[in-house]
């Protein structure tokens, strides 16, 4: 059986996509009781599933909101708020363009797979240098702003940075591949009755 494209299953994404924003988003790396952010796969899910710029927009004003919130109302650190904040938007929106383009390699073969793995590599780590080296540039909030100790950031932050976004897109998406298998075998049996 031969699966056709996934992205057939865009709109309800979208709202589960805010909800694990909403869940996520208060600590970069999570705690004991936090999951750590998920803004990153998110923003790639939402350009692979949907594309549109309208949920582009939406998903951005609900990063920004919820930043807001948490800085000012939940007592959640300000460390990161900096002249550099307004670079999450090129940041995410490569995500999103990243994610977007990899719409037509929406499919269950192999090599449509590893494309995808390579543009989530890659746009992620695109991301990174974006949103760290911006902070690096424009936060006052930088101890050692030599070379040394960028490069020592780079080191600190990358990994966590490119594992959460790959942990988090392989985790739904095989749980959005599982709900697809689940949903043809149940409209074949359906079907043969």
């Amino acid at each position: 059986m031969h699966l056709q494209k996934l992205s057939a299953f865009a709109k309800p994404n979208m709202l589960v996509l805010l909800l694990l924003m909403l869940a996520t988003r208060f600590h970069h790396s999570g705690s004991a009781v936090s999951l750590p952010d998920a803004s990153l796969a998110v923003f790639f899910l939402g350009g692979l599933w949907n594309g549109r710029l309208l949920w582009f927009a939406i998903l951005t004003a609900m990063a920004t909101l919820i930043d807001l919130v948490a800085t000012t109302q939940m007592g959640i650190s300000d460390f990161c708020i900096s002249p550099a904040y307004a670079f999450l938007l090129p940041t995410y929106a490569v995500l999103w363009f990243s994610g977007k383009y990899c719409q037509q390699f929406d499919t269950l073969k192999w090599q449509h797979i590893s494309i995808q793995l390579f543009f989530l590599l890659a746009s992620t780590s695109l991301a990174f240098f974006i949103s760290n080296g911006s902070f690096f540039l424009l936060s006052d909030k930088v101890a050692d702003t030599s070379w040394n100790g960028y490069i020592q950031g780079i080191f600190n932050f990358y990994p966590d940075y490119l594992k959460y976004g790959v942990i988090y897109v392989a985790i739904i998406s095989a749980i959005k591949l599982l709900i697809i298998q689940l949903s043809n075998i149940s409209g074949h049996s359906a079907l043969s009755k």
